[in-house]
């Protein structure tokens, strides 16, 4: 516990000290998020704090690696390591210059390909053996995986502190369910770097009263892509990977919002990639939730979410499916709720005024004026 604690203070020092230096030199030089009709804020602020956060988060990982343990399993093996790197570095030239979303899309398929050809794929569904996929099927789904949640929590960055404090909430939950089977204690450590190193990010982009930098196209990739990874890694003790139904459970809202989104605008004749103004955060704020309230109320749904698929991979047999089961059942709840409460919203703004009465008939005109 004192190892995690250090790990922790390192990882939240670290990436304050790195995002602080990025905040300057976009204030020097100009690099900000530009204000449009389809961002929230009101005035320009800095971005690419997933530079500085990234570049903390590996560090951290070699000195954990060098200094904190010596087991030979690494998950940032050389791999790992550039596929995290392609993620980056194409995020970071998209937000300098917009890349065509088939441009995108092609480098996270790489940086995909590169993870599952190292030979971490998913391998189960559940913890009943069910379902048996040959090999090939596993490869494409973990090539869904792995796109879906990068683009996922992408899609979910568009106020001040929520994909930083879900991605956080999800990589402690993870750390927990590790910790939990005895999973190789690396693992453990990485995933409360990967937390706090996010902690330390939130210091500058926390909605208290208003964020200062955000991270940019290349940290919200960098954060999904790494969230994707996380499940995938052996262990030496515990099962071969984390069953894919939990682990899709614990990262529901991002996923749930994300599959609206491409159902709301192929619905609407739009194309996927064109961005809106109606994800799950915006639904919050019509209803009245100002940022910080949003943030408090998706927040407090990832540690329900959290807790009920920890508690569900500690249950054995069909009682672990019936709490994990509950789980998808929160969230479909939560959003169909959501949906309609916004569409009775909008049906009640765009109600048409009812016609003036018409004026009153003129009085009759004698036929003896």
């Amino acid at each position: 516990m004192d190892l995690i604690i250090i790990v922790l203070a390192i990882s939240i020092i670290t990436s304050s000290l790195a995002v602080a230096l990025i905040l300057r030199i976009s204030n020097e030089y100009n690099w900000f998020d530009r204000i449009c009709k389809r961002k929230i804020h009101s005035e320009n602020i800095p971005r690419l704090a997933g530079i500085g956060f990234a570049l903390a988060f590996f560090v951290v990982a070699l000195v954990v690696r060098l200094f904190f343990t010596y087991a030979e399993f690494n998950i940032l093996d050389l791999s790992h390591f550039f596929a995290l790197l392609v993620i980056l570095i194409f995020g970071i030239v998209d937000d300098f210059r917009p890349l065509k979303p088939l441009l995108k899309l092609s480098a996270q398929i790489v940086a995909a390909l590169i993870v599952i050809v190292s030979g971490h794929t998913f391998g189960q569904i559940t913890y009943i053996d069910a379902w048996i996929f040959p090999e090939p099927v596993w490869f494409v789904l973990t090539l869904v995986w792995i796109v879906g949640i990068t683009n996922a929590i992408n899609l979910i960055d568009g106020i001040d502190g929520l994909a930083g404090s879900v991605s956080g909430l999800i990589a402690l939950f993870l750390g927990l369910i590790f910790f939990n089977y005895g999973n190789d204690f690396l693992i453990v450590l990485y995933c409360v770097a990967f937390a706090g190193v996010i902690v330390g990010f939130l210091f500058f982009n926390a909605p208290l009263p208003k964020a200062k930098i955000f991270m940019g196209d290349c940290g919200s990739q960098f954060f999904g892509f790494f969230l994707a990874l996380l499940p995938l890694f052996n262990s030496q003790n515990g099962p071969a990977t984390l069953p894919m139904l939990y682990v899709i459970a614990l990262l529901l809202i991002p996923i749930f919002d994300t599959i609206a989104a491409i159902w709301r605008r192929i619905r609407d004749s739009h194309g996927v990639f064109t961005p809106d103004k109606s994800h799950t955060h915006h639904k919050l704020m019509n209803l009245g939730l100002s940022v910080r309230g949003v943030v408090l109320v998706l927040g407090g749904l990832q540690i329900i979410l959290g807790v009920l698929v920890f508690v569900s991979i500690r249950l054995d047999g069909l009682l672990s499916l019936y709490v994990l089961g509950f789980a998808y059942l929160l969230i479909m709840v939560f959003f169909t709720t959501l949906h309609y409460r916004n569409r009775r919203l909008r049906k009640k703004l765009n109600v048409i005024p009812p016609s003036p009465p018409p004026p009153p008939p003129p009085p009759p005109t004698s036929v003896l004026a």
